[in-house]
């Protein structure tokens, strides 16, 4: 915390109390995505374009931001991650070529429609997870076969190319995947997703994303240290709080994203 505030002290260009608001907004928008598995971008994102932003610079301060999200969600939750390796290993074989493919024709798809279609099964997911009290509050060991198999595979690379498109909601999607298919708990599924989407998934699209604009350092740094923060707070609160805990804030964040998408998107539109 000491380095943090001697951060926001020094550089004279950008004022304490912006850099300390920036921190604040990423700390805790990044807390509640920890503990959800995604989301961070409704906060964050749309912040960085207030505080004057371009769209496609904020969008690649963003998802470098995230990274450290990735980094402090899974260093608290390690011991989850190792029980899985295997299908960790499936959601980077099958989803990264998604993301990069995500990154490439970004350029040719409308991204109008692209937010309409993430904002409406986000929010699907969010009455889904209302309407099932018992989802993803145990964790069982599920039979694997090829189909199980085919119905995980092929869903994680069509959200890969989502995550190299669009910049809100793609976690939470891994998560419910998690969850559906191979019957985790909120815990399992949520410390999987960080490891694999917010340090690996996001680390090739904040490479791709950075090409279209520069990244401004003194705005970064604050989002690192916000974002790392949280992700670790986050992590630790569900540690102590439970499935119960990531559970209904997963339901919440999915209604908020994607309320939030559908509005930018029909905004867009009109």
């Amino acid at each position: 915390m000491l380095i943090i505030f001697l951060y926001l002290t020094i550089d004279s260009d950008f004022y304490f109390y912006n850099k300390a608001l920036i921190f604040l907004i990423s700390f805790l928008s990044n807390t509640f995505s920890a503990i959800s598995g995604g989301g961070a971008g409704l906060i964050q994102l749309p912040a960085l374009i207030l505080f004057g932003l371009p769209y496609y610079q904020a969008l690649a301060t963003h998802k470098v931001a995230t990274v450290a999200l990735g980094l402090g969600g899974s260093i608290r939750n390690l011991k989850y991650i190792r029980n899985d390796i295997f299908v960790l290993w499936q959601i980077l074989f099958f989803g990264t070529p998604g993301v990069i493919l995500g990154s490439y024709i970004v350029k040719f798809l409308s991204e109008q429609y692209l937010y309409l279609i993430l904002g409406f099964i986000s929010i699907v997911l969010a009455i889904y997870s209302f309407c099932k009290p018992s989802l993803g509050l145990n964790s069982t060991d599920n039979i694997i076969n090829y189909r199980i198999e085919l119905k995980f595979i092929i869903p994680i690379f069509f959200i890969g190319i989502l995550n190299g498109s669009v910049s809100s909601g793609t976690g939470l999607l891994v998560t419910f995947l998690l969850i559906n298919i191979f019957k985790m708990d909120f815990l399992r599924a949520v410390s999987l997703t960080f490891f694999t989407v917010g340090i690996f998934w996001n680390s090739i699209g904040a490479y791709f994303l950075s090409k279209i604009g520069n990244v401004p350092t003194n705005i970064l740094v604050i989002l690192i240290l916000g974002s790392f923060a949280g992700g670790y707070f986050g992590a630790h609160m569900s540690n102590l709080k439970g499935n119960k805990l990531i559970k209904n804030t997963f339901t919440v964040v999915c209604l908020l994203v994607g309320v939030s998408l559908l509005v930018k998107s029909i905004g867009s539109l009109i």
